[in-house]
């Protein structure tokens, strides 16, 4: 089991020069596993980040949900593992947001992990999902209506709010686990409410796959998860197309983003819902509160109707154009800034790109290899010469920065013209900046002000690349 884990982790590269992750520990079987698997392999050195682990107390079971707190508390010293601990009031929230307990469960629980991991400095999160998890997911999609990203099931990697939340244990089934905790004589703690078919997700786990498993010739679990698997490859696909297209179909003006219809309206149907999401990624907005009914009314949008969206994003049709906005902060309490603050190090997702950071030591003899192997999409600055916080943003009129080579600032505009980069390609660049300066125009030129010299001594390294792959 724990090869098999090492395996899917090298696979999926689900480290991405992480120096220290948070386990989600809740003392169920899943977790109990995730924390043993991955403490093996970190003293076997496959694993190289340290580790800390979460748990959140919902408070849904009384003594039962302390009970819990307190086996994961004492599993985690046993390993000598930072444990941190959080509880949460799910029935008052769902109250207050008017939220089915599960839904309002899920919200609690990551806005409480992230924020763990924020303090301890924690780049990602590994959660115990595992391929049973993914099958019901996949079947709780299709029952409440869903699209090709919706067949993709869980991811093995996916980013909330600057974080990476990683599924190492998504390779394996239930029973292998099971079979791996018994081998090992571990002991779990068992959630009562697992059982409860009131709940929609225990009907399809303990009702409706074990009816359908009966008719089915092979393992369901295991068509499932290749369905998943065959998804994520044709979504990836789909995603290269819209990335293709993008710069004719979309333009971003100040605090909104317009749909560009003639060459919009002549997509496939899968490539016009990935241009709508990633617009929507522009606004930092949840995917997970978008139906594939939202996505057909955007594109069906008559001319001069209007739509409200999930998180207070509004669109309306202006003739040929789809004008995407948020209301103003007086009038909705929110306000549209289309930048996002890069992690670092880290991994941050923005409009359809990955930004990869990593900060390291320089040495002369790996610099001089870069620059003789150099591609555009990596670039090394002196970190010394940076005004943290960075940020991602696409260009606006205005911007100026110093071009690498030059000997005085420069409009973004004018370079471009004297570079010769063609229009198409100009709405595609991505404009990093630290607090006072430009620092990447990506993936054309990064400044002179954080060029690496004789005197640097640190290194940031930034890799952009198309979520597509």
């Amino acid at each position: 089991m724990e090869q098999k884990v090492a395996d899917f982790i090298r696979a999926e590269r689900l480290f991405a020069g992480d120096k220290r992750i948070l386990l989600a520990v809740s003392g169920g079987a899943d977790s109990k596993a995730l924390l043993h698997i991955m403490t093996s392999l970190k003293t076997r050195g496959v694993m190289p980040a340290e580790i800390c682990c979460a748990h959140i107390n919902h408070r849904l079971r009384g003594a039962e949900s302390q009970r819990d707190q307190e086996f994961v508390v004492g599993q985690c010293r046993k390993l000598k593992l930072p444990v941190f601990t959080k509880e949460i009031d799910v029935r008052q929230y769902a109250r207050e947001q008017k939220l089915s307990i599960e839904t309002a469960a899920r919200k609690l629980r990551i806005d409480a992990l992230i924020e763990i991991a924020q303090q301890q400095n924690c780049t990602c999160i590994a959660t115990a999902h595992q391929q049973n998890d993914n099958a019901e997911t996949i079947v709780q999609r299709l029952t409440r209506g869903t699209g090709l990203s919706g067949l993709c099931g869980i991811w093995p990697v996916k980013e909330f709010r600057d974080i990476r939340f990683i599924r190492p244990l998504l390779c394996a089934s239930r029973d292998e686990i099971l079979r791996y905790l018994q081998a090992e004589s571990f002991q779990w703690c068992t959630d009562r409410t697992n059982e409860d078919c009131s709940y929609r997700r225990n009907f399809i786990r303990h009702k409706l796959l074990p009816f359908l498993h009966k008719d089915c010739a092979d393992n369901l679990i295991e068509r499932l998860t290749q369905l998943s698997e065959s998804s994520r490859g044709f979504y990836r696909l789909i995603s290269k197309a819209a990335e293709e297209i993008w710069p004719d179909v979309v333009t971003i003006e100040g605090t909104r983003v317009n749909l560009n219809l003639p060459p919009f309206n002549t997509q496939h149907p899968e490539v016009k819902v990935e241009i709508i999401r990633r617009i929507l990624t522009c606004f930092d907005a949840g995917q997970q509160d978008f139906t594939e009914q939202h996505y057909q009314n955007l594109i069906k949008l008559p001319d001069c109707e209007k739509l409200q969206l999930p998180g207070n994003i509004g669109a309306h049709r202006q003739g040929s154009t789809i004008i995407f906005c948020r209301p103003s902060k007086s009038e909705y309490g929110a306000e549209l800034t289309l930048t996002k603050q890069l992690s670092i190090p880290g991994r941050t997702e923005f409009a359809g790109n990955i930004i990869e950071a990593e900060v390291c030591d320089y040495n002369e003899a790996k610099f001089s290899e870069f620059r003789k192997n150099k591609n555009n999409s990596v670039e090394w600055l002196d970190f010394d010469k940076l005004k943290l916080p960075l940020e991602v943003r696409f260009r606006k009129t205005g911007d100026r920065f110093w071009p690498l080579g030059l000997r005085a600032e420069k409009k973004i505009g004018k370079f471009l013209t004297d570079e010769k980069i063609p229009q198409k390609n100009r709405r595609k660049l991505l404009v990093i900046e630290d607090t006072e300066k430009i620092i990447w125009l990506c993936p054309v030129r990064i400044s002179e002000q954080t060029k690496i010299t004789g005197n640097t001594r640190k290194v940031l390294q930034l890799e952009v690349s198309s979520q597509a792959g």
